[in-house]
């Protein structure tokens, strides 16, 4: 067994697709009208082993941000140039403590999921 994908439902596609694709890199790879209910995106990173799946629902409902729900985590190499995009957009982040032995900082998506994005440790 392999885990396939994890669906996000999102409020904005466009904002979403920024921040995933023009942001975190990730490629749009199929996109899936659900009659006039839902538009599916799926995601994928340059490996293509895993997929993350944006649904927009049509119909205008609202959504809270459940609790129980953790966060999304991506390796970058170079953490700094990540920090100065997310600056220059003017967003919100948390870095990791000075002498931890992981760097990585927490931003928010369009939709206040949490997102970590680590740096690559050397081996």
């Amino acid at each position: 067994m392999r885990l396939a994908h994890t669906m996000l439902r999102v409020r904005d596609l466009e904002r979403s697709l920024d921040f995933y694709c023009r942001f975190l890199g990730l490629k749009e790879t199929r996109r899936a009208p659900i009659g006039n209910e839902a538009t599916l995106v799926f995601l994928e990173d340059e490996t293509g082993s895993y997929q993350i799946e944006l649904t927009i629902n049509h119909d205008g409902r609202d959504y809270e941000l459940g609790n129980q729900f953790g966060h999304l985590a991506f390796f970058v190499e170079d953490l700094e140039a990540v920090v100065a995009e997310v600056e220059k957009r003017g967003w919100w982040y948390r870095r990791s403590k000075p002498g931890n032995r992981s760097k990585y900082i927490f931003v928010k998506d369009p939709d206040n999921y949490d997102i970590e994005i680590l740096e690559k440790s050397p081996l």
